[in-house]
């Protein structure tokens, strides 16, 4: 014990020295797993396997450095726990914030959560925002603590466990609410029925944020590949792809609305095409995706019915059971 303890000690120098080496590592290594479980199959489950076994340990630190302590009677350094906790965010940011940036529709409400989770990652290897402003922050950092999460679990639930993405944002939901408990109750002064009564309705309200934020966030694990409004497909490929149609087209042909889905492990579950004329839905068409391919599963809907007066601006948003947008293609009307 005496040894790896001296070597705990250089290791947490090393990196007080060197605090730049960290956030390096943490930053490369986060880009080097999206990338592999992207493209190497057997590092598609091992990598988010990892990322949830350090979330593990770090939500029962205080019970495993305790249970260290009577077993071997040394506790670990202040210093490697704090270092630890820093690089688990750090590793954690950086895993999702590329599949986060792959998938966010911009121009929507999903642009602010993953410019929240940029600013996150890069409050994680700034030491001095990160421990005199954040750390002692008490609900800042349960805050912060929570979303990285979250943020994990949407990424690493499809790719373990195959789930839908209507399954994996709700079971994250469930899970972040679950893991937050033990920094939830120590932030709660009160005692007796008081203190659970607060822990209810915090945990409560935080389930109940996440879902009805659902629109906002994006489905960590699907993304567009390929898109296109065309007039005709040939062997499920579209036509050239039009920013302008006229009413005549629509009357006479309607219109094919093209997407290619890619996600890591495959797919299985619905989608639905949602058409919309300035701003309002006019129809919603599902669409059971199955499979996986390189360039994404192909799908698309094809719509005849257009009213009467169909001119101006038209989209169609790709959206899961659970309401999170994959994507949208938009186009214009003209007469």
């Amino acid at each position: 014990m005496s040894i790896w303890k001296e070597r705990l000690r250089r290791l947490v120098g090393l990196v007080q020295r060197h605090p730049r080496l960290l956030a390096l590592f943490g930053f490369v290594s986060g880009i080097a797993s999206f990338v592999l479980v992207d493209r190497q199959e057997e590092f598609a489950r091992v990598i988010p396997l990892l990322m949830l076994l350090s979330w593990t340990w770090l939500v029962l630190e205080n019970v495993l450095s305790r249970s260290l302590a009577r077993r071997f009677g040394h506790e670990l350094p202040a210093g490697v726990l704090r270092y630890a906790t820093q690089m688990i965010h750090q590793e954690s940011l950086f895993f999702v914030v590329p599949f986060f940036f792959v998938t966010t529709a911009w121009n929507s409400g999903q642009a602010f959560f993953s410019a929240l989770l940029l600013v996150a990652a890069l409050v994680a290897i700034v030491d001095p925002v990160y421990y005199k402003w954040l750390a002692p922050r008490r609900w800042t950092y349960l805050a912060y603590h929570t979303l990285t999460l979250f943020a994990v679990l949407l990424t690493a639930l499809p790719i373990l466990f195959h789930l839908t993405t209507p399954e994996s944002y709700k079971l994250a939901i469930a899970v972040a609410v679950v893991l937050s408990l033990p920094s939830l109750s120590r932030n709660v002064p009160s005692d007796g029925w008081g203190r659970w009564a607060a822990l209810g309705a915090l945990s409560l309200a935080l389930g109940a944020t996440g879902w009805l934020a659902r629109s906002w966030i994006p489905p960590a694990t699907l993304w567009l590949t390929d898109v296109a409004v065309t007039v005709s497909l040939d062997d499920r490929t579209p036509a050239e792809s039009l920013g302008t149609v006229t009413g005549a087209q629509l009357q006479s042909t309607g219109l094919f609305a093209y997407t290619a889905i890619r996600a890591p492990r495959g797919l299985d579950e619905r989608v639905y095409h949602v058409w919309q004329h300035e701003g309002i839905e006019v129809d919603r068409i599902a669409l059971d995706i199955t499979g996986g391919r390189e360039g994404g599963y192909r799908s698309w809907t094809h719509k005849r019915n257009f009213p009467d007066n169909a001119v101006g601006r038209w989209q169609v948003q790709v959206l899961t059971e659970a309401g999170q947008m994959v994507g949208t293609l938009r186009f214009r009307v003209v007469d």
